[in-house]
């Protein structure tokens, strides 16, 4: 529906965006497109990080700045001109809208603090790093430059009251911090396509596990794998599929697990990313149960994802991840790095499915995802007022 407040220019400040594929990614970009419909001029300076891509471009009514980022920095990329590019795109907004952990956001709250530019910070989760002095170091430091940010920053968004009372980066500034829920979006599935996938998944009517994610180490994914030796005890015959890149360029999980993957290989399937909204909202429905078996997950957009889509959800009981599946009782939680407790839960979801089925309104209205970008405006006129 359209905005009721006055347009306003926002300038969106993150390090990727689409086509690059993350829950953080299509949080911004759902955001970004929803303000346009409503009358904002949104403009988003953001890392090209391929080349194919081009410098700048208008896509659904959303102006994109990809600037030059030629240092990778584990999973983060430098961008050295970025300061010359937002200082400009800074001179002609009313509200910055940063989206972190990003490297760049001390240095983005020091110009907006000379410039009188309000920012409102968006916060996607406490940066978590594959073990080693190099993670440690990148950790603390973005860490520190996020503490600068937050000092100055007008208010900052949390994915929920929960995840903000345990993140490392919020702790302190309760009194600057909101809970908002991400922006979501999910096609309806098509029943023909979903039954076509389901059967060449998991042919002859086998259960279908669904894992839709990174195969990075915070996700777990070996966990995932690991349940099967407990729902095979009861359901040989169940299949895990993986949506989601397995080849990830800033870790080795996947050769560190590729000994696992093989002793499992006749009941995985790898689908690798799937990019159209579609085909994503017929996998989810092709599923019996989706799995998040993360350390760290500030929300899990991919869990609401698959309820929209009928399908149930089995996630790790750990702060902001465990949000949906509490409110909307569309699921189980089982506690962290606990294959057998993910292997039963999974049992008992294929054993009495209709108990965790919801409608697509109780969804929205338990997680308020209708009131997501009224609840933004609010924040961005707010922090343009103060």
């Amino acid at each position: 529906m359209p905005g009721t407040s006055e347009p306003l220019r926002v300038l969106v400040l993150l390090q990727y965006y689409p086509p690059h594929r993350t829950g953080l990614t299509l949080h911004v970009q759902n955001l970004a497109e929803q303000l346009v419909e409503r009358g904002h001029h949104v403009i988003v300076i953001t890392a090209r990080h391929d080349r194919a891509m081009p410098k700048r471009s208008v896509e659904n009514g959303v102006e994109i700045r990809r600037l030059w980022a030629p240092i990778r920095i584990s999973r983060g990329m430098i961008m050295p001109t970025h300061p010359f590019h937002v200082a400009r795109a800074m001179a002609r907004a009313d509200v910055i809208s940063m989206h972190t952990p990003m490297f760049e956001t001390a240095f983005v709250a020091a110009l907006a603090r000379l410039r009188r530019t309000p920012t409102v910070i968006t916060h996607h989760g406490d940066l978590v790093l594959p073990p080693g002095a190099l993670g440690r170091v990148i950790e603390r430091t973005v860490r520190c430059l996020h503490r600068v940010a937050m000092r100055s920053a007008a208010r900052a968004i949390a994915y929920s009251n929960d995840y903000a009372a345990h993140s490392v980066y919020l702790a302190g500034f309760a009194d600057k911090t909101v809970a908002i829920t991400p922006p979501l979006s999910i096609p309806a599935p098509q029943p023909d396509r979903v039954a076509e996938q389901r059967e060449r998944l998991a042919p002859g009517g086998a259960p279908l596990v669904g894992f839709a994610g990174r195969f990075v180490r915070e996700k777990r994914p070996d966990i995932a794998v690991r349940s099967l030796d407990t729902v095979h005890r009861s359901r040989p015959g169940t299949i895990l599929a993986f949506a989601g890149e397995n080849i990830i360029r800033y870790e080795d999980t996947w050769e560190r697990t590729a000994t696992l993957v093989e002793h499992h290989r006749s009941h995985v399937r790898f689908l690798g990313m799937v990019a159209d909204r579609q085909d994503l909202a017929n996998f989810y429905a092709a599923c019996d149960v989706l799995v998040l078996t993360s350390d760290t997950e500030c929300f899990g957009l991919v869990q609401v994802e698959a309820m929209l889509c009928g399908t149930p959800v089995i996630m790790t009981d750990i702060a902001g991840g465990r949000v949906p599946v509490q409110r909307t009782g569309m699921g189980l939680l089982v506690p962290p790095g606990d294959p057998d407790a993910v292997g039963r839960a999974i049992l008992t979801v294929l054993d009495d499915p209709m108990r965790f089925r919801r409608t697509p309104t109780e969804i929205v209205t338990a997680l308020e995802l209708d009131a997501t970008i009224d609840q933004y405006e609010a924040v961005f006129h707010a922090a343009v007022r103060g």
